[in-house]
């Protein structure tokens, strides 16, 4: 029985502690999303704007969020800002920072493109019935850039999600640190436990993600027809 790692999972407090850590893992993920979303929205609109300097400062932040890895970045905000500038900042709050401005660029360029995609002449159409601008975008540009944009927010949230997993090399004892933790305690009277313990952190990241993966999937195939 030595060998069956299976039984380090349920052994003590191993389980529990593997959902605390899952919930670290959430939570920081819930926080950055909110965020991403609603300065997403604005940057999107901002985005669209005509004035040639906004266009520019938006794209080169969304561009240097895109080319910098957000493992580099965590590095830079948790390491970087915290001994450049003596700001006490926890992984935790470093990796929302992080995700914060990583989603906030990705939901930017796609509220970006929602817009873009809704054809010029159902501004004009709106404005022919006398439609003021805001009442344009309430009845007619919002609910049509809403079905192109939710699929593809749940996709960002889906990926914002697994990427969170990148908060164990500045410290967070999320999920997989908690793992590791468990793996190390019992690598002696269990060897193959890492097998059992990241294959449970597997099952745990998969009934998050498969079920907003699903229901993306379900909405862009029932909007396309």
């Amino acid at each position: 029985m030595q060998d069956l790692g299976i039984i380090i999972l349920f052994q003590g407090r191993n389980f529990v502690r593997l959902l605390e850590g899952l919930w670290v893992t959430i939570s920081i993920s819930i926080v950055s999303v909110v965020i991403s979303i609603i300065l997403g929205v604005i940057l999107g609109m901002i985005m669209t704007s005509k004035n040639p300097l906004l266009v520019i400062v938006t794209r080169v932040y969304l561009e240097f969020i895109r080319v910098m890895p957000q493992l580099v970045l965590l590095f830079l905000v948790y390491f970087g800002l915290t001994r450049a500038f003596s700001i006490n900042l926890s992984g935790e709050l470093s990796a929302v920072i992080v995700f914060s401005m990583w989603g906030t660029a990705e939901m930017g360029d796609l509220v970006r493109g929602a817009l873009a995609s809704i054809p010029k002449q159902q501004y004009d159409s709106g404005k022919s019935i006398g439609l003021t601008n805001l009442q344009i975008y309430r009845y007619i540009i919002i609910p049509q850039a809403l079905r192109r944009l939710l699929p593809l927010t749940i996709n960002l949230v889906t990926r914002m999600i697994k990427t969170t997993s990148l908060i164990i090399l500045i410290g967070v004892v999320e999920v997989v640190k908690v793992g590791q933790q468990i793996i190390e305690a019992s690598r002696l009277t269990a060897p193959t436990a890492s097998l059992w313990i990241y294959g449970t952190i597997f099952f745990l990241y998969f009934l998050i993600c498969y079920p907003l993966s699903f229901l993306s999937t379900r909405l862009e195939k029932k909007w396309s027809d």
